[in-house]
């Protein structure tokens, strides 16, 4: 039975742009959460590669596709690094701000709730958690995850260079963790500096008097400055949110010209 249009470049095509979307589904945000079943991460990678096989089958021609077993799974291959590479860089950057609330957790006492976060397979604390949902609900308000799929489906008409620089690449993850920690930093610093400020007055506060309990006073002081303070950081979120997707998609397109074309 033949299929009109349907030729082994064309099915190629579809493959390579299948692998590469699933390997990105299942790595980036917030399409990676335990909270988007199995069954949409599947059906939503298949609908990206169905959407983009005209592209990618067009601008090859089917001709710089290998056939052969040995050249096309190593494209293959190719495709799940791209993936994993562009949901990797996504993941860091959105990572940021879970790691802000751990830092408030951190200095705010909260840490001793830590608990089983079954949302990322991990422990995560009270405000971790926190910021960690707060970030998907602004991602989504914002129209984030549309302006992800479109730049990961972008990935497909971009013409990089003919040989994959391993340096570079490392070189840019390497300024990504380095921009992850600044972010979480920036996020979490109104309050942490607060909350420094409160450690150093009860300092003060056990040397004017010896005979006051600071251990006992101390804790639940810094849990009440938290509360009452955590909406300074929550006030920063939707630009940071914003700030961090463009910084995804830039980071994307500087990837993107470190790894050859479909085959070449």
């Amino acid at each position: 039975m033949n299929i009109p249009g349907l030729t082994a470049g064309t099915v190629a095509a579809f493959l390579l742009a299948l692998v590469r979307a699933s390997a990105w589904v299942a790595v980036s945000p917030p399409f990676n959460t335990r909270t988007v079943p199995s069954q949409v991460k599947v059906a939503l990678a298949f609908a990206l590669a169905l959407a983009v096989t005209p592209t990618v089958a067009g601008a090859h021609h089917g001709r710089d596709i290998p056939l052969d077993f040995g050249g096309f799974a190593g494209v293959i291959l190719l495709q799940v690094v791209i993936g994993v590479t562009l949901g990797f860089l996504a993941l860091l950057m959105f990572s940021a701000v879970q790691a802000a609330g751990g830092l408030v957790d951190l200095f705010g006492g909260f840490t001793v709730d830590s608990a089983y976060d079954p949302l990322s397979n991990a422990q995560s604390s009270v405000f971790g958690r926190f910021h960690q949902l707060m970030a998907t609900t602004l991602l989504f308000a914002i129209d984030g995850h549309l302006m992800l799929v479109r730049g990961f489906m972008a990935s497909f008409t971009v013409v990089p260079a003919k040989t994959l620089r391993w340096n570079d690449l490392a070189r840019l993850v390497t300024d990504d963790v380095g921009r992850f920690m600044l972010a979480a930093a920036e996020l979490a610093g109104p309050l942490v500096a607060v909350l420094f400020v409160t450690e150093v007055a009860l300092g003060l506060l056990s040397k004017a008097a010896p005979t006051l309990n600071v251990l006992q006073l101390g804790f639940p002081l810094k849990i009440m400055v938290t509360l009452l303070l955590v909406g300074t950081v929550i006030a920063l979120m939707p630009d940071a949110v914003a700030g961090l997707l463009e910084q995804v998609l830039r980071n994307w397109g500087a990837a993107l010209r470190m790894f050859p074309k479909l085959g070449g």
